[in-house]
């Protein structure tokens, strides 16, 4: 019976180190540096807006401010159909770009959710209104981000860029849509989603964030919300 007894708490204990894991990288904060992103008194900032449809996750960035730069992604921007807002997103190279009933790509889901390696794509999405016209105020939140965070974060977004000659490629367009999808690099799968790699660019911007939590859209809108929190508490 002690034996038994003792393999017991063994195993209690052990399901209790592994649950305190799963809790302590669940709760874990990446943290960053918010003096990167917050606007000096006085200065005007570029305002990017995060927009939300439920599980997917798309920045948009006033096209003036995109253009304003030099170097591949600025040069992809420029290429695009007119639109003074862009919407950028990254996702599976074929899952997120078909627009076929979710019935009919259920397989190819799952293909891009469990197999490793998968192909992925940026997408650059010029919108002819403000988003704030476009999305309801509780699938959008807007953050004013100092020049030093926005160039940070479109750095990162560029830097996602699979380059051919120093050049963004595109990959992929749908028929009548202007978006068009330009290889990436990095590889979809869901040890990293179109939400981890969202949060990957606020973080680049400068904002904390929880990567494991980021999994889903809500926790990428909190990320923007704990920063709008923040900047009032600046101000203030």
């Amino acid at each position: 019976m002690r034996p038994r007894r003792r393999g017991y708490r063994l195993g209690r204990l052990a399901a209790a180190a592994v649950f305190g894991a799963v809790a302590a990288f669940w709760t874990w904060t990446r943290p960053a540096d918010p003096a990167l992103w917050l606007t000096a008194p006085g200065e005007a900032g570029v305002e990017v807006q995060m927009l939300d449809n439920g599980f997917h996750t798309d920045l948009a960035v006033p096209r003036a401010a995109l253009e304003a730069r030099t170097g591949p992604l600025a040069e992809a921007v420029r290429s695009l159909p007119p639109g003074d807002w862009i919407l950028i997103g990254w996702g599976d190279a074929r899952f997120y770009v078909d627009q076929s009933p979710i019935g009919d790509r259920l397989p190819d889901g799952a293909r891009a959710f469990f197999r490793p390696g998968n192909a992925s794509v940026v997408m650059l999405d010029p919108a002819q209104r403000d988003p704030r016209d476009l999305v309801a105020a509780d699938r959008r939140r807007g953050l004013r981000l100092s020049a030093a965070g926005f160039e940070a974060m479109v750095d990162h977004i560029e830097a996602s860029l699979a380059l051919e000659d120093g050049r963004a490629r595109i990959a992929a367009a749908r028929a009548g849509d202007d978006a068009r999808f330009f290889a990436s690099h990095e590889h979809f799968w869901i040890g990293r989603l179109c939400n981890h790699w969202s949060a990957g660019v606020l973080h680049a911007a400068g904002l904390p964030v929880r990567p494991f939590r980021a999994i889903t859209s809500s926790e990428v809108m909190a990320t923007v919300e704990r920063a709008q929190l923040d900047s009032r508490a600046a101000r203030d």
